[in-house]
């Protein structure tokens, strides 16, 4: 049995059940030809290094799975049909992979490890979010404020010179 990588780009406006239908296609086409799915590496989205069908940015997924190399031109196919995906790369990650169960518990504990990671980090933007919210009220709040006292300043000092003039006017007067 060898190890694979199945490396594709996807548009990047693709929804969460969309990924879902799309990974379920490569799981089927794996079962049919007799491979074994190890587990997904969702890389997200990434800018692309030149643009492809007038896209500039592509969700990066990962497929690792096991298979004596017949399950490979399968997927590839799946692939091609898909018009979704911008492009795939299919690499050979190891050659001789002599303990299957071993290395498909291990794949279990990176994906499970990886969900709690991807958990944390989403907890954590959506704090930093929070944050980011917070501030802009904030300066909002206080750039109002700042214009309310300008306002308040601007009316204070035509005030005072409204009274200036009314003076100037007085001593006119009173000098005639």
């Amino acid at each position: 049995m060898r190890e694979y990588e199945f490396t594709f780009v996807v548009q990047p406006e693709i929804s969460e059940e969309g990924l879902e239908g799309l990974c379920g296609k490569f799981e089927d086409a794996l079962e049919r030809a007799g491979g074994t799915r190890l587990f997904y590496e969702d890389w997200g989205r990434r800018r692309l290094a030149y643009e492809i069908q007038k896209f500039q940015k592509g969700h990066y997924l990962v497929m690792h799975f096991l298979d004596a190399g017949k399950a490979v031109p399968e997927v590839e196919r799946v692939a091609r049909l898909e018009d979704s995906i911008l492009r795939f790369l299919t690499v050979q990650a190891d050659d001789d992979v002599t303990d299957i169960e071993s290395r498909k518990s291990e794949a279990v504990k990176l994906e499970e490890e990886r969900k709690q990671k991807a958990a944390e980090r989403a907890a954590r933007e959506a704090e930093e979010a929070a944050a980011r919210a917070a501030e802009a009220e904030q300066a909002r709040a206080d750039a109002d404020e700042a214009a309310a006292a300008d306002a308040d300043e601007a009316d204070s000092a035509a005030d005072a010179d409204d009274d200036d003039s009314s003076d100037a006017d007085d001593e006119e007067t009173e000098s005639e």
